[in-house]
């Protein structure tokens, strides 16, 4: 045992015998930990094993489940010790009686199955990615390849996400993706279009775009980069109103979808493009295989194609090599080119990577301190843009109502991850997964308020 030596900790052994299975045991929690693509798998095993008879449950922490899958995260260490700790709740309400059947799939496990299987022998069986056929078979069960594109959606019934691909080529030094999911697979456009249509057919208005890498979608099927073409096929359905880009890799990034983002309303203007850091010494550190220029010019095309897009990102702080003046260079970068939307992640020391070589010399303190100033700088950036929104109107969406507001995003935000905008139920009417048009009232670093000036839904 290596890595996971700090998150497991071995739990007494439950002096109570299990029980026999009761009329129950055909209940079924899937609970997801991790990113969107986990998600979207999660949600295909629901759907099979609802159609093998089982009653479904998606992300149910209030009660346990006779049968219980988790689908875990191994990125890095934060996400690794999360998925763990839900393993050992787990196997404590198995000890209890109230779980009979414990099984866990996804990255962790693929990547650490061996040592999990001893060290939490509690757990019935693992298993690894792409594994829904094997647990339908541990269930008795067997897949419906005619159900492959159908899902139990864990979201709100009018967005979904839809994975164009798996794995990933780009072989970044901190990245262990390609060591969990593989190589680059893109899903043919037929089966993704056939996809979308019954998402869109089920009520789905928002389709969010992902993963490991967009820019590269089908590069493998079709020896070109195709997500241009895929666009132009999902902005012909119908029902679909907005199409959401999620992890654009930017090295080769197909400058096409620019002006089929331009040219087509249904594509938000809103990218999520990964940067990670700016300076050419720990880009190359990091195997990223583009340069400050390079990226500076993309950015600046980005931005002169489509002028109101709104750029999220993600940068990358205490990678072995950054010292202060190549983290000060990302800061001053971070403040020049004002991203809308950012999350900022502390470099992770992940075994077998190309980075595990280097010495981890950054302190965990001072990567830490390194974040928190990027993210101070973007909630000042955030409540700028904010503050320019006030008194325009915008298209808002509807997600859910809470605490006596209405809580709604801009084409310009992703959900959970992005802005919101409030609106107070006493002064206006809506409903769930619904369009309006909103003038902004007020603004806030992360937040916006605003009220209905008419409740006309698009077409």
């Amino acid at each position: 045992m290596t890595v996971l030596n700090q998150f497991v900790m071995r739990i007494p052994k439950s002096q109570s015998q299990a029980q026999p299975l009761s009329e129950m045991e055909g209940s079924v929690n899937i609970l997801t930990l991790g990113c969107d693509k986990n998600r979207v798998d999660s949600e295909r095993l629901a759907a099979q094993l609802q159609a093998a008879g089982y009653t479904v449950h998606l992300d149910d922490y209030n009660l346990p489940h006779p049968i219980t899958i988790i689908n875990t995260c191994g990125f890095i260490n934060d996400a690794k010790e999360e998925s763990v700790e839900v393993i050992l709740d787990c196997v404590k309400e198995k000890q209890n009686g109230k779980i009979r059947k414990l099984i866990v799939f996804g990255c962790l496990s693929q990547r650490y199955q061996e040592d999990l299987r001893s060290e939490i022998p509690e757990v019935d069986a693992w298993f690894g990615t792409d594994a829904i056929e094997q647990i339908l078979y541990y269930l008795r069960s067997k897949i419906q390849p005619e159900l492959l594109n159908r899902r139990l959606l864990s979201t709100p019934s009018h967005y979904a996400y839809l994975k164009i691909s798996e794995g990933c080529n780009h072989g970044c030094a901190y990245c262990a993706i390609p060591l969990i999911r593989g190589r680059h697979r893109s899903k043919p456009a037929e089966q993704l279009l056939e996809e979308a249509r019954l998402l869109a057919d089920k009520g789905v208005r928002e389709l969010i775009l992902v993963a490991q890498d967009l820019t590269s979608y089908g590069i493998d099927l079709y020896h070109r980069r195709e997500l241009a073409g895929l666009l132009e096929g999902l902005a012909r359905i119908p029902q679909l109103h907005w199409i959401r880009l999620h992890y654009a890799y930017p090295n080769h990034f197909p400058m096409e979808v620019l002006d089929v983002m331009r040219d087509n309303p249904q594509i938000c203007h809103y990218l999520d493009i990964p940067i990670q850091h700016i300076d050419d010494d720990i880009l190359k550190r990091m195997n990223r295989n583009i340069t400050e220029k390079e990226i500076r010019l993309l950015l600046d095309t980005i931005r002169t194609r489509v002028p109101d897009i709104a750029l999220r990102t993600t940068l990358m702080v205490g990678f072995p090599g950054e010292t202060r003046k190549k983290f000060e260079k990302l800061y001053a970068f971070a403040e020049e080119i004002r991203f809308d939307r950012m999350g900022v992640f502390t470099y992770s020391h992940e075994e077998n990577t190309l980075a595990y070589t280097l010495k981890n010399s950054i302190s965990h303190l001072e990567k830490n301190r390194r974040k928190d100033e990027i993210m101070w700088l973007q909630q000042d950036i955030s409540l700028e843009k904010n503050r320019k929104m006030l008194g325009k109107t915008f298209e808002v969406l509807i997600d859910s109502k809470q605490d006596g507001y209405y809580i709604g995003r801009t084409q310009y935000d992703s959900p959970e991850v992005d802005n919101m905008v409030l609106l107070r139920q006493q002064a206006n009417r809506c409903e769930i997964g619904k369009f309006y048009q909103v003038r902004i009232t007020r603004a806030h670093e992360y937040e916006t308020n605003g009220k209905i000036i008419t409740d006309t839904q698009p077409s």
